[in-house]
């Protein structure tokens, strides 16, 4: 149904293969676009982000599953649950299965 398509990156002007499988996986999540960048300038925008996102505020909070102290990149809302990144990874992994 999906084939190989060769798009042209906006960040770095190279060529890349948009694959069928990739287009599958698009459409799947229902992602209308096409990718813009070729894999190396997603990652480096990505790694950049990340970089980025080391200076961001932090928030202390307590996990509304196990009671431990943690740190959370919001502000916390009266009456809404704030978890640790255990309990959120366990949680989202239950939601998952």
């Amino acid at each position: 149904m999906y084939t190989d398509k060769v798009l042209t990156c906006k960040e770095c002007g190279r060529e890349f293969v948009f694959t069928a499988g990739e287009q599958e996986f698009y459409a799947e999540r229902g992602f209308d676009n096409e990718p813009q960048r070729c894999k190396e300038c997603r990652d480096k925008r990505r790694a950049q982000r990340n970089a980025n996102g080391k200076n961001r505020q932090m928030y202390s909070a307590v996990c509304a599953d196990c009671g431990k102290e943690c740190q959370v990149p919001f502000e916390p809302s009266q009456g809404r649950p704030v978890y640790c990144q255990e309990c959120y990874a366990r949680r989202r992994q239950e939601q998952l299965a």
